[in-house]
């Protein structure tokens, strides 16, 4: 038996994964206990998406199991052993508010979470690639430290600058603020490295911008994209919280995400890093979403500016794909900012 492990499963890229890998013929073991829901309240929790991929996927099983708890883990891990051929990690604590209200327990899911998913890879499936879900928020701010330049609807760099294609794995991650949340994704994201890098285990993190989709449960706390659709459709109103609604975000599609994980699969690596986002194919600022909604939906949006900005929030942000598009070069990005902004309205 040939069993795909994945965290987060009821998540966004989670129940991408989950109806990916079924589809592939895999079974799927799910550990998901809607910490979501804790975190952001009931809008947010995924009890509706773990309801939906039992029932569309015979070969998916969910475990309402706290990644916190290696005892319980455990009993996973070693019930499954060798099967085990794939761990995809994407369960977190995703919020920079959040985590600087609650840092234990921020620190204790994505920190000493990915800690227990590895010791136990280490101990019953070695073998098995290991896929971590992290963020480009390792960098920090740092980002805001680039030659920005203020635009009608964005700030933008020149083209002539070495970053105008994005950011790159070698940008710094010092000497910054990176919240409370980006500084637990940081530790997870470097242990990860350390158990391929020291250990052997054929491990990969990839850096992600903005992950969107459908399936996403977005909050005002996380989820840009999802929460700002689904925000002005409903409310008809969106608050835009610093720099005047300019800063720019890439926005990758949770299917092309899961398809870079699909490449990983067929070709491990140990202890690998990518950044990987929507890039210079697909990304806006918050107001050219927000005329997205608009033009689309035909809907006019009240904007309500709220001057002070969220801390260690990125003024721009595209990621550089080219590194992961080198060496995996079957991977190809389908949506575009407009392409997501269509299917969410759809959805919504």
């Amino acid at each position: 038996m040939s069993v795909i492990l994945i965290t987060g499963s009821n998540g966004l890229v989670g129940s991408e994964s989950v109806n990916f890998f079924c589809d592939k013929g895999y079974n799927v073991i799910g550990i998901d206990n809607d910490l979501r829901g804790f975190f952001f309240g009931k809008s947010a929790s995924t009890k509706w998406l773990k309801k939906v991929l039992l029932e569309r996927n015979k070969k998916f099983k969910n475990y309402d199991v706290d990644i916190r708890n290696f005892q319980n883990l455990e009993k996973i891990f070693k019930k499954y052993k060798k099967d085990i051929k794939l761990i995809i990690h994407c369960a977190a604590q995703p919020s920079h508010d959040y985590g600087k209200d609650y840092p234990i327990i921020d620190f204790n899911v994505n920190a000493t979470g990915t800690l227990n998913l590895l010791e136990l890879t280490k101990k019953y499936c070695f073998e098995s690639p290991f896929i971590f879900m992290s963020t480009n928020k390792v960098y920090g701010d740092n980002p805001n430290t680039l030659p920005l330049k203020k635009g009608k609807t964005r700030f933008e760099m020149s083209n002539k600058s070495k970053y105008y294609k994005g950011i790159n794995e070698k940008f710094p991650i010092d000497d910054c603020t990176h919240s409370f949340f980006g500084v637990s994704k940081t530790y997870a994201d470097l242990i990860v490295q350390e158990y391929g890098k020291n250990i052997g285990l054929k491990t990969v993190c990839f850096r992600a911008g903005c992950i969107t989709g459908p399936k996403h449960s977005g909050s005002e706390l996380h989820g840009f994209l999802s929460y700002l659709v689904k925000k002005c459709l409903k409310e008809k109103s969106y608050n835009i919280i610093g720099y005047g609604g300019k800063q720019v975000r890439d926005n990758i599609h949770s299917s092309d995400l899961v398809k870079c994980f699909w490449e990983f699969f067929k070709d491990p690596k140990f202890g690998e890093i990518y950044n990987i986002g929507g890039g210079r194919k697909s990304n806006c600022s918050v107001i050219e979403a927000i005329s997205l909604v608009e033009k689309l939906s035909g809907i006019i949006i009240k904007k309500k500016y709220i001057s002070k900005n969220r801390v260690g929030d990125h003024i721009w942000y595209i990621s550089d794909n080219s590194k992961f598009m080198k060496d995996y070069p079957k991977w190809k990005q389908k949506y575009d900012t407009k392409k997501i902004i269509e299917e969410l309205i759809n959805y919504n």
